[in-house]
């Protein structure tokens, strides 16, 4: 696999444990925090597929 998926990964996975361990201190921020993960690991994750595709010259 590729490395950086694999660090992206690992990264949101310590984030996510972060996020939920420490909700209580966090508050309302946590739903926040939430949505802001998931739209980087969903925007990463789509950049570096979009990497993958071959191109094609018309």
């Amino acid at each position: 696999m590729n490395k950086t998926i694999l660090l992206t990964l690992a990264l949101t996975l310590l984030a996510a444990w972060g996020i939920f361990h420490f909700k209580s201190q966090l508050g309302f921020l946590v739903l926040p925090l939430f949505i802001v993960l998931v739209l980087f690991v969903t925007l990463r994750l789509y950049r570096l597929m979009e990497k993958d595709e071959p191109s094609t010259d018309d």
